[in-house]
């Protein structure tokens, strides 16, 4: 994982084109870069960041802030006792409760 300005970026290796590609994960918008080298690879990422802020700002856009980890979620109010309930009985508190049953929906949805 690379970081720049909050913003976080995923890498793979093509051995047959030997090149290094990356892009932004944590926003929704898609900022795409690549490099030779781990050197040129760094120094894209840096670019293709300030490209995508710059351009926001050309076009009057706000640019998409990195996802923060803070989300409101808002569930019918016999669910939101029983999640409590139950996140109360297993000594955790609801936002621990809420963040593993994410966890698992994630790790069982790959298979």
């Amino acid at each position: 994982m690379m970081n720049y300005k909050g913003y976080t970026a995923s890498v793979e290796y093509d051995s047959d084109d030997r090149c290094f590609s990356g892009v932004v994960t944590n926003i929704a918008d898609t900022v795409y870069f690549e490099g030779t080298s781990v050197n040129e690879l760094e120094k894209a990422f840096r670019a293709a960041v300030d490209a995508y802020l710059a351009h926001c700002k050309k076009i009057g856009k706000s640019p998409d802030k990195p996802f923060s980890g803070t989300f409101n979620v808002r569930l019918d109010p016999a669910l939101h006792r029983q999640a409590a309930t139950l996140a109360r009985a297993g000594g955790k508190s609801l936002n621990t409760f809420v963040a593993e049953a994410v966890h698992r929906a994630i790790v069982s949805s790959r298979g």
